[in-house]
């Protein structure tokens, strides 16, 4: 018995060794993007582009990456995103021009869309459903870290020079994907790629509404929301430090690090925990209603303790709720583990392609508004959950 749970949980140790590295190769430019956009003499509407560039790529080919996943393994595929995004960083470090800062972001978003939903999907191969809440946590946990220690660096880095951030991501990424190659095992059986090779092939798009008519259908709405929302805060958040405080990438920086090590702790500490006292239905609402206050309260921020306070508390909710979300997603996603990883990374694409560019032109308006409009899509959410999960009791009830 030793022997078998050993078995499951190094691959899950090496998959959070190499998630962490790449993330850590993201954090470094969490706090320098808005100065890099701003030194292109781009606007704020420039910088919700880019990051929505990215994300629309992953929407459209996440879903497509966590089938082929299915069908070929999650090696593969982990590997060959890692060094597709180390490529498109070092072409941000060494552009010249405005479009291949949107190249580059590209080129992240079309490689980075393969390394999610397989990485949920490998966590499925490894984790029982009993603990499958704890293993999406420990995974959020990792990556989490890996953001944390990132902004830090990347804000120290930037005051030697602006491009250098870039460069290290892009041997982050390169490091992730040799320690991917050596020593990351595979956990997809032949038997199980087979039958994925069997299943009917359709129309991205046309699988997508079948899996919003599915059981999973309303959660996958609560992770574009989720995205959404948090694509809202961060994709803004330089712009927002910067036009309001007039603080500069370290200090920008410092804050993401902090708040993120209180991520990373509630992910590795709290998830498991309160999945398994709660249910992911308790926790995904509290967790809806904690990031909707943080929200709010980042309008009154006023000195540089209270931003690092509501920023804390709104990544508090949102670090519950990601993991949680995904745990419920999982149970209900059966042996289809990588499709329905892909069509939750679709979705969650969607929003974070969706988020940025509505924050960047409302930002244009005015700077508090991408933080309230934030704060109602969450609370609306938090009121369709408390209907579904009543619906859904009385249909059980009635069967």
């Amino acid at each position: 018995m030793e022997e078998v749970k050993k078995n499951k949980t190094a691959p899950l140790l090496l998959l959070m060794i190499n998630l962490f590295i790449i993330m850590v190769g993201i954090g470094l430019v969490i706090p320098i993007l808005p100065y890099y956009v701003e030194a292109f003499n781009a606007t704020g509407r420039d910088l919700g582009l880019l990051v929505a560039s990215y994300a629309f790529m992953q929407f459209l080919l996440a879903p497509v990456w966590g089938r082929l996943s299915d069908r070929i393994g999650r090696k593969p595929l982990i590997t060959l995103g890692m060094f597709g995004f180390a490529v498109a960083e070092f072409i941000f470090a060494f552009a010249t021009d405005l479009w291949m800062l949107y190249a580059s972001r590209i080129l992240a978003g079309t490689f980075g869309s393969a390394i999610m939903p397989t990485a949920m999907a490998y966590v499925a191969d490894v984790t029982s459903e009993e603990n499958r809440g704890k293993g999406m946590g420990m995974l959020g946990a990792a990556m989490a870290l890996g953001i944390v220690i990132g902004p830090g660096i990347g804000g120290w880095l930037a005051e030697i020079e602006l491009s250098l951030p870039f460069l290290i991501a892009g041997f982050a990424g390169t490091g992730a994907a040799i320690v991917s190659v050596f020593l990351l095992k595979e956990t997809l059986s032949d038997e199980a790629k087979e039958e994925a090779k069997r299943e009917e092939k359709m129309n991205h798009f046309v699988r997508m509404w079948r899996a919003l008519k599915s059981p999973v259908g309303f959660l996958l709405i609560l992770v574009f929301v989720m995205s959404f929302a948090l694509a809202n805060f961060t994709s803004i958040f330089g712009f927002y430090a910067l036009k309001r405080y007039g603080y500069d990438p370290a200090e920008v920086g410092i804050i993401v690090a902090v708040t993120g090590i209180i991520g990373a702790v509630a992910q590795g500490t709290l998830v498991g925990r309160l999945t398994k006292r709660f249910g992911e239905n308790k926790v995904v609402t509290g967790a809806l209603l904690w990031s909707a206050i943080g929200f709010v309260l980042m309008v009154f921020a006023f000195n540089y303790v209270t931003v690092m306070l509501t920023v804390s508390i709104f990544f508090l909710g949102n670090s519950l709720l990601r993991p949680s979300l995904n745990a419920f997603i999982s149970k209900l996603a059966g042996r289809q583990q990588g499709t329905i990883m892909g069509m939750n990374n679709s979705f969650l694409s969607l929003g974070n392609a969706v988020g940025p560019v509505l924050a960047g032109f409302l930002f244009e308006v005015n700077i508090h508004i991408p933080y309230l409009l934030g704060a109602v899509v969450l609370v609306l959410a938090l009121v369709a959950l408390k209907i579904w999960t009543k619906t859904s009791a009385q249909l059980t009830d009635a069967t």
